[in-house]
C-alpha cells in the first residue's frame, strides 16, 4: 500500500503555491486528547506580604483550544476541513470548548460529552512573555467501556472522505490500546494514513502509522538511546521503526530543524529557519496539522514536512498556543524561495499577524517610508532615531513602479527586491513590506503604529497618515536630518561624470 499521492515539494515555487492552494480541499480526522488553555496575561511589580511569592495582576486573559484542538485550530488557519472526535466533560471548561470548536472555520466537530469526567484545562500565568506558572485540572485515566465503544462508532462513521487521521496523544486517557489499535486498522484498511502525536516511552501502540512525529526528547525518552547530533538521531528513528512498525519518523529538533527518516532507509535534515523563539506552546500540533494538510491534498510527506518545519517557526515567535495561517506559511514560502533568509520582508499579509503577535508581547510599534534608493548615511540616521522611538520599527517601502512615478523613469536605481534586502540587513530595522501607492496610508492605516516617523523636512500636519496615528492615540516623531545626503543628488553627480 502506498500512502504518497503526489510529487509536490518544495523544489520550485510553482509546485509549493498549488500544494498550498489545493490546502482549502484538505480533509482530516483528528482523534484525540483535547483540552481548554487558559491564558491569562498580566504583570509582576511586588512580592506578597503573606509569602515571598511575587503578586501576579491579571490584566487580561484568554481561551483557547489545546491539545487536539490546537490540531483542528492549524487546519483551520490553513484553510483545511477537519472532523474532530473528542471528547470532554459536562462540566463550564468542556462547554466552552465545544463552543470554541463551533466557533471554527472548516471543523465539524463529534464531541462525545463523558459526564463522568473532567475536561483538561491548562492555566497559565504570563508576565511580558515569560511564562510564570501553569496550573492543571484533569482526570487522567484511560476511558473504557461505554465511552470507548462512544468513541470508535464515531471515528467509522466518519472516516468515511477524509484521507488523513490524526492521532494527538496527550496521555489523558483517550488513545487506549484498544482505541489506536482498532483505529490504525480501521485507516490501514481503507488506505488513510495515519500521522501520529506520540506520548510516553511505548511506541509499539502505534504500530502501522504512517509517520510519527517526537520531538528529540520524546524520541530520548522513546529508545533509551542518545539524540544528541544527526547521526544518533537517525539511529533512534531508525531503532523505533524497525521495533514498533512505524513507517516513517519525523523528529522535530527545535532550533536544529527537523529530521525525516524513511522506511525505505532515507534521510532528510530540514534546517530551521531564523526566527525569534517566545513560546513553542502547540508548536508540535502545528507540524502534525501542516502534514496532514499536505499530505491530505496530495502533496509528497518531504514536501509536507519542509512546509511543517516552516509552520512551526512561525508559531515559536508568537505566545500562547498559536496557528500558522495558510497566508503566512505562503509568505515563508515566497521568502525562502526567493531567497530572504532573514524573514524580515515580507507582504501585507503576514505583516499584519507579525504586527499583532508583537502588540500581544507588549511591544510598541514604529512606522516609517521611503524609496530608500542608495542608502546612505541620511537614510541610516532616520532609521536609527526612528528604532529608538519604538520597540518594533516596520519601514515602508516603495515600489519601483511607485518609485517610477514619484522620481522619474530612470528610478530607483536598484529594485525593490535589491532595496529590500540592504534595509533588512539592518539592524534597527524588524520588517519592511512592500507598497505600490504612491503614498503609505493604506499601510499605516493596516498597521496603526503608536509612532510614525519622518524627517524634519515635513512637519506634523504635513506627514501622510499623521492625522490617523494621532487619532488613534499614537504620536508623530520629525527625525533630524543629515546635512549633505541625497540619492537624488548622487545620481545626477554620477550622470555628469559619464
Amino acid at each position: 500500500m502506498r500512502f504518497i499521492r503526489g510529487t509536490a515539494t518544495m523544489t520550485n515555487s510553482d509546485s509549493s503555491s498549488q500544494l498550498l492552494k489545493d490546502f482549502a480541499r484538505a480533509r482530516v480526522m483528528c482523534l484525540g486528547d483535547v483540552m481548554l488553555d487558559h491564558f491569562l496575561y498580566g504583570e509582576v511589580t511586588r512580592i506578597s506580604p503573606e509569602a515571598p511569592v511575587p503578586v501576579f495582576r491579571i490584566l487580561r486573559e484568554s481561551l483557547m483550544l489545546g491539545g487536539a484542538g490546537n490540531v483542528a485550530r492549524n487546519l483551520s488557519a490553513l484553510t483545511a476541513t477537519s472532523v474532530f472526535v473528542a471528547f470532554v466533560g459536562d462540566d463550564a471548561a468542556g462547554h466552552e470548548v465545544a463552543h470554541l470548536l463551533a466557533a471554527e472555520a472548516g471543523v465539524e466537530s463529534c464531541l462525545q460529552i463523558l459526564p463522568d469526567r473532567a475536561t483538561t484545562e491548562k492555566s497559565r500565568f504570563v508576565a511580558g512573555v515569560q511564562q510564570l506558572l501553569r496550573a492543571d485540572r484533569e482526570q487522567v485515566e484511560p476511558v473504557a467501556g461505554l465511552a470507548e465503544a462512544q468513541v470508535l462508532a464515531a471515528v467509522r462513521a466518519n472516516l468515511v472522505g477524509c484521507a488523513v487521521l490524526a492521532l494527538s496523544d496527550y496521555g489523558k486517557g483517550l488513545l487506549t490500546r484498544k482505541v489506536l489499535a482498532e483505529v490504525l486498522a480501521l485507516a490501514t484498511e481503507r488506505g488513510v494514513p495515519t500521522i501520529v502525536d506520540p506520548k510516553g516511552r511505548d511506541y509499539s501502540k502505534y504500530r502501522g502509522a504512517y509517520l510519527a512525529t517526537p520531538n528529540r526528547a520524546e524520541l530520548a525518552e522513546a529508545t533509551d538511546m542518545p539524540v544528541g547530533d544527526d547521526d544518533a538521531i537517525v539511529a533512534a528513528a531508525r531503532h523505533v521503526i524497525a521495533t514498533c512498525g512505524i513507517r516513517n519518523l519525523l523528529v522535530t529538533r527545535s532550533q536544529d530543524g527537523m529530521t525525516l527518516v524513511g522506511e525505505d532507509g532515507s534521510v532528510h535534515h530540514i534546517p530551521a529557519r531564523a526566527r525569534e523563539v517566545f513560546d513553542v506552546s502547540g508548536a508540535g500540533d502545528t507540524v502534525v496539522a501542516t502534514v496532514a494538510a499536505a499530505l491530505a491534498a496530495g502533496g509528497d510527506l518531504l514536501g509536507g514536512a519542509r512546509l511543517a518545519n516552516l509552520a512551526g517557526g512561525i508559531v515559536v515567535g508568537k505566545v500562547g498556543t498559536a496557528t500558522a495561517s495558510l497566508a503566512e506559511l505562503r509568505a515563508a514560502v515566497g521568502a525562502l524561495v526567493e531567497g530572504r533568509d532573514n524573514a524580515k520582508v515580507m507582504d501585507r499579509a503576514l505583516l499584519l499577524p507579525t504586527v499583532a503577535a508583537w502588540r500581544e508581547k507588549g511591544f510598541k510599534v514604529g512606522f516609517t517610508n521611503g524609496c530608500f534608493d542608495l542608502l546612505h548615511p541620511g537614510h541610516v540616521s532616520l532609521l536609527r532615531q526612528a528604532r529608538a522611538t519604538c520597540d518594533k520599527l516596520v519601514v515602508g517601502l516603495n515600489s519601483d513602479a511607485s518609485v517610477q512615478r514619484l522620481k522619474g523613469p530612470a528610478r530607483p536605481v536598484q529594485d525593490e527586491f535589491a532595496r529590500g534586502r540592504v534595509l533588512s540587513a539592518l539592524e534597527d530595522v524588524d520588517a519592511v513590506v512592500v507598497f505600490d501607492e504612491d503614498t503609505p496610508i493604506e499601510l499605516i492605516r493596516a498597521v496603526m503604529p503608536d509612532v510614525l516617523v519622518k524627517g524634519a523636512d515635513y512637519t506634523v500636519e504635513t506627514v501622510v497618515g499623521g492625522d490617523v496615528v494621532i487619532a488613534a492615540g499614537g504620536r508623530v516623531v520629525l527625525a533630524a536630518l543629515e546635512d549633505g545626503f541625497s540619492t537624488t543628488r548622487t545620481v545626477n553627480k554620477l550622470a555628469t561624470q559619464r
